[in-house]
């Protein structure tokens, strides 16, 4: 409902300037207009959603606006504006149309240009520069005990992705113990270490430590991190901008407001 009121509040202004008096209403409901841009601003919005604008459904909006109009009156007939809690939904409602709108002059003011989007993707690029991804198995058990007996078998030449099957981590046990590719860092820092100092085939000699247990870690294989296209992260990378600068402003404006 929020959504649509600030879709009606932006486009009720422009539709008033864009048509004839006589043009402007769609209907009048004991007096009171609706106006064209009620109708104009919910098939936008369906528009969005992937419905086809056509007069069924302009003609449903009609209908739907007018049913509205009936049911609002009504309800300021019987007095039902004057209660505390319909008069703080209200007002809250009257508040999201205004922030909605605030935002969205701010970012019209401060768009954010493909210079800054190219700028922050070669900064991410570059910090991530060199970093690897690892594709590991492992095998997770409660004891220390358990885990030698693992590597032990391994080295009697029984097959890990069989082993694995009685890992305590559901998550990978079915695969083998595949943890799929990731970076060290995506690990806890015991774990992380111990899988970065492997060389490729090579399995640890002594169990891993860490806060779920003892890891038996085999490293299959390592690459270069694979890094998305601009294009790819282009939404993202946007998106992040945006936030970073609505945080900024917030916190500008905070820093003049008086907090009691």
């Amino acid at each position: 409902m929020i959504r649509t009121l600030t879709l009606l509040a932006l486009t009720a202004g422009a539709a008033a300037l864009a048509v004839p008096v006589q043009a402007q209403n769609v209907a009048r409901v004991n007096g009171v207009a609706i106006p064209s841009a009620r109708v104009d601003a919910m098939v936008k919005e369906l528009v969005a959603q992937g419905r086809g604008d056509n007069p069924q459904l302009r003609q449903m909006i009609k209908d739907e606006l007018i049913n509205r109009e009936i049911m609002m009156q009504e309800a300021m007939r019987m007095g039902l504006s004057r209660s505390p809690e319909v008069a703080s939904q209200l007002e809250f409602a009257r508040q999201n149309v205004l922030v909605r709108a605030y935002l969205q002059d701010y970012l019209r003011k401060h768009p954010v240009s493909d210079a800054d989007i190219q700028g922050e993707y070669d900064r991410i690029r570059k910090e991530m520069g060199g970093e690897r991804e690892f594709r590991a198995r492992h095998i997770l058990v409660k004891t220390e005990e358990l885990a030698r007996a693992i590597i032990g078998k391994l080295k009697g030449g029984a097959r890990f992705e069989d082993l694995a099957k009685q890992s305590d981590d559901p998550g990978s046990r079915e695969r083998g113990g595949d943890l799929d590719w990731a970076t060290a860092g995506t690990f806890v820092p015991e774990f992380g270490r111990a899988m970065a100092g492997l060389k490729k085939g090579e399995t640890t000699e002594t169990p891993v430590r860490t806060q779920f247990g003892f890891h038996v870690i085999r490293l299959d294989d390592v690459r270069e991190s694979q890094f998305p296209s601009l294009e790819q992260a282009r939404p993202q990378i946007s998106q992040q901008l945006q936030r970073q600068r609505m945080d900024k402003m917030m916190g500008e404006l905070r820093g003049k407001a008086r907090v009691e």
